[in-house]
């Protein structure tokens, strides 16, 4: 679904349209088929491409694709005026004979989850009709940064409604306003979720870097399931003032995109003090280093490492599968590379941990909900709903809009039941923070890791408990085409770390390929 659509104009050659080609740069074929940002922003310079030509190639590519993947709600009806204005600053500081002083975002388009408030013609609804015709007071922090840096907001990504907390039924990537979302690489495959959208769309290139957020696994596993990386960054980092909320102790907002290096791009963009978010984010400012994220992309990043790698539980999925053999080679490959392997190593109480009700995740999330929620709606200068209980008489009341029927909204009315921030969320807080400090920290500090490695996805509860970083990065595909990644998990500020862990690893097996989807379709 597709709101605000905007057509392609005649004037755009086919050759960019059905191809992506631009021209030869520098003596070698340029594409926007997945092009890096540093591959955009040298085809701006030599005058190859402009930030509307780009614009315009995106549009068309969601325009034809997602029907079929619905990973985008909206077009920004406004992307092509602000990419004519970032080609204008960037003729104008050609003119002025100057080395460049823009960014790297600068007229670069981006996909905002939609949960992320922008202060313009699209809506931000967590994928729900209840937000529909709401208006927020302001951009988000991050986005505000992003327009800082100079990027497109090309539009709204799709994601799992309400990040999937309204029922356990929900598929993963389904939404009442975009419908159920699918995996460019396999049909059936599980897109993941809740920022299913954002991964979707950078994976079948109808855009080139995309934000999402994070909980609890809502960055690493739709980008392990789409053959993307994704950056949850430790919580704070980021501010998530203007975020459709869950929890202020786990929710984070981080980058999803093709590459490390263009992930950290757009990490570099985002991070920093915001008083809107003050708690959290003057805590976590301490982490960010001088000179930014980018520094750390460096491909001997792997000598000298300590990674831990914990096997179990989260190699049972992946039982007499191909992508175990591909883990056993790419633990080579970080050894052939200066890292020190620390392997088989077990997380205590891992079962309690990965047990949403036994951890108390389960009970903290619902309540914070509620609390949190009628603080967000609060802000908005205009609502159709004031609370969760505003949510909830909305979704009785229009069956067929929220697919009640089907999908119910049974963790909604047992959030609603819950009264605030009381002593059994406080006893829930505490043993998350104990789990933590005799699980994943005692893990790290112990064996002195620089970062614990796992196949896939399975250890997100592990580091959301505790508002730990980790970065995915593409590792491989099943037989059937269906991707996974491997993650690096770090320590709080463990972010350059993992980057230099995740950019070398990428590197050296350059493992990730453009989906089927982008050749010959289903």
């Amino acid at each position: 679904m597709i709101v605000n659509g905007i057509k392609s104009p005649p004037s755009l050659p086919l050759i960019l349209v059905l191809l992506g080609l631009i021209s030869t740069i520098n003596g070698s074929e340029f594409s926007i088929i997945e092009a890096t940002v540093a591959d955009i922003q040298r085809a701006f310079a030599d005058g190859r491409l402009t930030s509307r030509q780009l614009v315009d190639f995106y549009i068309d590519r969601i325009e034809s694709l997602n029907p079929l993947l619905r990973g985008v709600l909206e077009i920004n009806p406004d992307a092509r005026d602000q990419a004519e204005i970032a080609d204008r600053e960037r003729r104008d500081e050609a003119n002025c004979g100057r080395g460049s002083s823009l960014g790297e975002l600068h007229g670069v388009p981006v996909l905002i989850k939609e949960s992320i408030a922008t202060k313009d013609k699209m809506n931000t609804t967590a994928g729900s009709y209840a937000l529909l015709g709401s208006e927020v007071a302001r951009d988000a922090t991050v986005v505000e940064r992003l327009r800082s840096a100079g990027a497109v907001i090309l539009g709204k990504a799709s994601l799992t409604e309400w990040y999937g907390i309204r029922s356990p039924l929900i598929p993963n990537g389904w939404c009442a306003r975009g419908g159920q979302a699918v995996n460019p690489y396999v049909e059936s495959g599980d897109p993941c979720g809740s920022s299913s959208g954002s991964a979707i769309s950078v994976a079948a290139n109808m855009v080139a870097v995309s934000v999402g957020t994070e909980t609890d696994a809502s960055i690493i596993c739709p980008a392990n399931h789409n053959s993307v990386v994704g950056i949850k960054p430790t919580v704070g980092l980021t501010s998530r003032a203007g975020v459709v909320p869950i929890s202020p102790r786990q929710d984070t907002i981080g980058p999803i995109c093709r590459t490390v290096s263009d992930a950290v791009h757009v990490l570099d963009a985002i991070v920093g003090y915001d008083p809107r978010d003050h708690e959290a984010t003057k805590s976590a400012a301490k982490f960010i280093p001088g000179g930014g994220y980018k520094q750390f992309l460096n491909k001997d990043g792997l000598k000298g490492k300590r990674l831990g790698v914990v096997r179990n539980p989260f190699l049972d999925s992946y039982n007499k599968s191909s992508a175990i053999s591909s883990f056993e080679h790419h633990l080579d490959t970080l050894r052939q590379k200066g890292a020190t392997i620390i392997d088989k190593l077990e997380i205590e109480n891992i079962d309690i941990i990965l047990d949403p009700y036994q951890s108390g995740e389960a009970v903290a999330l619902l309540s914070e909900f509620k609390v949190n929620i009628k603080e967000y709606l609060k802000e908005l200068t205009k609502s159709p709903v004031r609370s969760l209980a505003d949510i909830i008489a909305f979704n009785s009341n229009n069956p067929d809009l929220e697919m009640i029927k089907e999908y119910g909204q049974d963790e909604f009315l047992i959030s609603e039941t819950t009264s605030g921030i009381g002593e059994d969320v406080l006893k829930a807080v505490e043993l998350m923070k104990k789990l933590s400090e005799d699980g994943f920290e005692k893990l790290m500090k112990e064996n002195e890791l620089d970062a614990m490695v796992t196949l896939g996805w399975g250890a997100s509860t592990v580091l959301a408990i505790g508002g730990y970083p980790a970065i995915t990065v593409p590792a491989g595909y099943e037989s059937d085409g269906m991707p996974f990644g491997i993650c690096f998990g770090g320590l709080k500020g463990a972010e350059p770390k993992l980057i230099e862990i995740a950019f070398a690893f990428e590197q050296s097996t350059k493992v990730r390929r453009a989906p089927p989807v982008l050749k010959v379709g289903y």
